[in-house]
This record gives C-alpha cells, structure tokens and sequence, in this order.
C-alpha cells in the first residue's frame, strides 16, 4: 500500500511541528488588523496563521538540508512559497469534501490523540491540562482551533486511506519487465578497423574532396554562431606590475612555516589491542614467525587502510614515539601505549625533517603573493570601468586606456578555447543580445570582462572552405567503413557456412551472460541494443563511423525468475509500482476535489504575509 505521505505530516507530529517552531517573531497573527485569511477553498478559509507557519516550517526544513540559511528571497526564486501555497489549498479541499461526506472522528478519538501526544505530558507522562492550554496560547492558536485541525487531519487521511486501499498493479506487470531486463545473452564478435585493411586508404586530392563535399552539403551545417568583441584583464597581465616588500615577503614566509619547516616523520601502521595480554601475544606471534602484520590485520577484520596514521611526527605518537623513531623502515615495534591502548607499529617510510630557508622559499612567495595582489588590483579597478562603460566609453576605448586587452570571438555553444573556457563568459555569451550594453563582469580566477555582440548568425549552410577539414575527415571514414564492409561481408559469409570467424583473419572475442545494460569499449552506437533484437544463430554486420563490427549470437538465457535476487528485484519493484499508482490515483481525486471545490486566493493577502519574511 502507498505510504501517507499524500497529504500531509501526521496530526501528532505536522501540527505540532508547526506549533512549536511558532512564527518567531514574524507577526503574521494579525497583518494589519483585520487581514486574518488568504483566501477559501469551498468553505473553508485559509488562515493568514497556517500559511505563515507553513512556510516558516518549509524555510526551516530547506535550510537544515542546504546546510545554510536560506533567505526567502532564495526561497522564492525555488518555488517555495508556490508550493506550500498548493499544498494548504489541496488540503482544505480534502477538508471541504470531507465536510461533505460527512466524514470525521468522534470526541473520544478525538481525547485520545490530544492526551497520546508527549508535548502536553507532565513529567509523571500523564495529561497535563494547564501545560495543554499554555502550550497552544504561546503558539497562537485556542484550543478549539488545534482541535479543529486535528479533526481535519484524521478526515484527511481517513479520506486518502479510502481512496489508496487495495491499489495494487497486476503482478505480471513487474515480473514481465524483470524477465526483459535480467535475460542475457552469450554472442562471439570481432571489430574491423583501419588497421584491418587490406589496402591502405589513400588522401583525397581537393577535386575528390570538393565533389564529396558538393553531394552532401546537407550535412555540413555551421552552428549558430555569435560574433562578440570583448575586453579582458586577467591578474596575470598586470602581475610584473605589483611590488612587494622584503617585510610583506618575510610575514607570508611566518605565516606558511609549517609548510617550509617540518619535522621528521614516519609513515606508520597501528594495530591497537584490548589489553597488554592480547598486544604480548601477538607479539610473540610475530617473534616466532610464520605470522605476519598484515595476517594479525586481518584476523582482526580489519583492512591496513584501517590501521594506516599516515605520516606522523614524534609528538603525535606520544609514549611510542621513541621506539617507532627508532625502528628501520618495515621493523614491527611494540606493544607500546598509544592514545586507544596498547599497540604495535609498523614503520613504512622514514621522511626526514624538512628546512626550506626564506631566501630558498622567497621566488615562490614572490609569486604567490603577487598574484594575490594583482587578483585584488583587478578587483579595485573593476568599478571604475563599469563606470566608463556606463559613461558611454565604447571596448575598444577601454582597451586603449587601460590594461584590459581587447578580443574578438566567433563563439559558439562548443567553444572552449582562451577566455570561453571560462564558465562566467560561457553563460554571458549564450544569454547577451545586441540590445545589452557592455558591463564589467568577474570570473572564477578574479578576472573581469566586458563583452558586446556584433551580430548573431543562425544556424547556415557551410562552404566548403569553412568545413575542409571536417570533409576530409567523413571522405576517410566512409572510405574506410565501405571496404571494411565488402571484409565483413565476407566474413560473415564464411561464418553462416560454418566457419569460425578466426578463419577470415579475424580476432574473435567472446561475451557470456552479458545484460541489456552491457557496454563494450569499441562497439557501435546502439550494439547491445541489436544484440538483444537477434535470433540464436544469426550473425549481423553493425557500422560504426570508421569501424565495422561482425557478431553471432550464440545463446539467449531466460532470466532465472525464482532466483532471491529476482524475487527480490520484483517484489521492490511491486512496492514502486504500488506507490506510484496510488499516488497517480490519489493525485487525480484530489484535483477533482480541488475543482469542484473552487479556490479564491487573494493575492495581495499572500503577498502581505511574504513581505513578513523579508
């Protein structure tokens, strides 16, 4: 059966997660004085309250999946306060038609989920009636309107239960697409390439290649393309323009000193034992011989990825440091006390201290913090060229006065090379149009630029000079599939004679118990999905674009459906499918409900309340 998830949170956990996360300070209980809805489904009003805490509660719940605060201006550009508002109207649509049926809980159950939920439970975990009506002042709400909203809520889902219960896909469903998807096939193949030529393919003299290019100009087409002058200053221009201090040099120097200055260390395994006794015995395992580190890892259940510490220096290891500093590179130390108890050690490698003077550090200081500062000078002029820009000053003005250096690129949606590398221009390109005036933009590296389209040309008809090379290119690859075609014919002729296909020179390659999933480096576009169209015994001959490729089909294996990975695999797929119909069903009901319900959402009711959580 599908989860309750249709609907909404659970009367004991949705109402009162809502009811204690309260509207915090937000002041939505009474907008201006007498603006207390939003509007009505059918009859029943949405109140400005039950909009506000649902959407504090979704803008908590984002936020605590994010990781971060998210600000209700962010909120917005998601959807969120669409979605919340399409939830609340689908819910009092349920509500009106519950009303209309008739359909509700009675004052006993009622007292039973109001007394069952722990938020109004005395430390003795009986009801406590003063706690009960407090807690529902401090949120807001009388106790004749919680209880109202728990009534709906069982409606709710009394109602959705009577729609979902016995939905259930016909079992044949899920089994026959198990039983397409886990059959497998066993086929022998063999790959033509150029290298499988007889003869060499020789270049096209230009006549060839222009007659080529003059049967299949359709095929030729240049992408749209946008011609775009741009302006560009990138840190690394101006970087032999940045001087820097002896003192600047020294503190960034002071700053990375334990990178420039480390102690000796080692790489070093560590087995930690329970107790002295347990460490002693193994120990003595390792003296005696025939037991090796690596069998006491893993006798342990552990793998040496487990025990690795990576490199260590001496104060890390505490009371071992000695011994392990003392060992030779694959010695076993130990037991010796560790912070987890006692242990043996296994040294691996022995990393000397490392001493990098300032003068020996000094080139690669130079230039980290040159580039630093040119990041930053490039920032600080950035301001004062938007406002040329602004001013009227055109790119190529800019260029001449300043450092930014002027380009120009045909740029398309597969351009990638200089400055269309570059993400940040990628996406100003592909949304600029000839109405926008050049503005200073930053990217990933602190480079700015400025850009303006010169034209735009849509997708055309190539000459011939601008596609030589690409003309070249499918001249050879058809030359090249077209004999290696005329080979695998007759291969292939040879094979359905009986013949293997090593006989035709061929190197053959066998597959067994491979899925519809399968891919195989070299194969054509589409080559499993043949496979699997394919009798027992036929042989079929697939092209690629310079390839060819000849396979039989050995044997088809039916998908064992009583295996507990098939059981398995169409007992979950039963559960999805169960689900999905019933969330489907529930969907159309509830949209049927909404409409014959009819909803009146004033906007500007809405819009009072978002302003509250700016």
């Amino acid at each position: 059966m599908a989860k309750r998830s249709s609907i909404g949170k659970t009367a004991t956990w949705g109402l009162m997660g809502l009811l204690f996360v309260g509207l915090g300070g937000f002041g939505a209980v009474n907008l201006s004085g007498n603006l207390r809805t939003i509007g009505t489904v059918g009859d029943k009003s949405i109140s400005v309250d039950t909009y506000a805490r649902q959407m504090q509660q979704d803008l908590r719940n984002i936020s605590a999946q994010s990781g971060s605060n998210i600000s209700f201006a962010q909120a917005q550009q998601l959807g969120l306060d669409t979605i919340v508002l399409q939830r609340i109207v689908r819910e009092r649509a349920l509500d009106h038609e519950a009303t209309l049926i008739g359909l509700s809980i009675g004052d006993e159950t009622l007292r039973d989920r109001v007394v069952a939920i722990s938020s109004f439970q005395g430390v003795d975990g009986s009801f406590d009636r003063q706690g009960y009506a407090q807690t529902l002042r401090s949120a807001g709400l009388t106790e004749a309107e919680f209880e109202t909203s728990l009534r709906e809520e069982a409606a709710r889902q009394l109602l959705q239960d009577a729609i979902i219960s016995g939905v259930e896909m016909p079992a044949a469903y899920a089994e026959t697409l198990v039983s397409y998807v886990a059959e497998n096939r066993n086929f022998t193949w063999a790959l033509l390439d150029e290298t499988t030529l007889k003869t060499p393919i020789e270049d096209a003299d230009e006549a060839t290649l222009k007659a080529y290019f003059d049967a299949n100009a359709d095929n030729f087409v240049l992408p749209a393309t946008k011609k775009i002058t741009y302006v560009w200053l990138n840190p690394t221009d101006i970087i032999d323009q940045v001087e820097l201090a002896e003192d600047d040099l020294r503190a960034e120097y002071a700053s990375r000193s334990e990178q420039y200055n480390q102690p000796a260390r080692r790489l070093v395994e560590r087995l930690v034992f329970s107790d002295q006794e347990a460490a002693d015995q193994a120990a003595a395992a390792l003296e005696v011989g025939g037991t090796t580190f690596e069998t006491l890892v893993t006798d342990r259940g552990l793998a040496l990825t487990d025990v690795d510490l990576g490199d260590v220096d001496l104060d890390a290891l505490g009371a071992a440091g000695e011994v392990v500093f003392a060992a030779q590179v694959g010695d076993v130390v130990g037991p010796a006390d560790s912070n987890l108890g006692p242990a043996l050690f296994r040294v691996n490698a022995v990393l000397p201290a490392q001493t990098v003077t300032f003068e020996e550090a000094e080139p690669e200081l130079r230039d980290i913090l040159a580039a630093d500062r040119a990041v930053r000078i490039v920032e600080a002029q950035a301001e004062d060229f938007d406002d040329r820009l602004a001013g009227g000053s055109t790119l190529e003005q800019l260029a001449q006065e300043t450092d930014m250096v002027l380009g120009q690129v045909d740029w398309t949606v597969d351009s990638s090379d200089g400055i269309a590398a570059y993400e940040g221009f990628r996406e100003a390109a592909a949304t600029v149009t000839d109405t926008d005036f050049p503005k200073v933009d930053q990217l990933d590296d602190g480079s700015i630029f400025a850009l303006r389209l010169d034209e735009a040309l849509p997708e055309r008809p190539a000459s011939y000079e601008d596609v030589a090379d690409q003309v070249a290119d499918r001249w050879r690859s058809e030359q090249i599939v077209t004999q290696l075609r005329v080979q695998a014919e007759a291969a292939k002729a040879q094979t359905e004679a009986g013949a293997a296909l090593s006989a035709s020179g061929l190197s053959e390659r066998v597959e067994t118990d491979q899925t519809r999933n399968a891919f195989l480096p070299a194969t054509p576009a589409g080559f499993t999905e043949e496979v699997f169209e394919m009798e027992t015994g036929e042989i079929r001959i697939m092209e690629g674009e310079d390839t060819v490729v000849i396979v039989r089909l050995d044997a088809i294996t039916p998908a064992d459906m009583d295996n507990a990975q098939s059981q398995a695999f169409i007992a979950n797929l039963r559960t999805q499918q169960n689900d999905a119909l019933a969330r489907d069903l529930f969907d159309i009901y509830s949209n049927d409900v909404l409409l014959r319900a009819g909803q009146n959402i004033d906007p500007r009711a809405v819009t009072a309340v978002n302003v509250g959580f700016q």
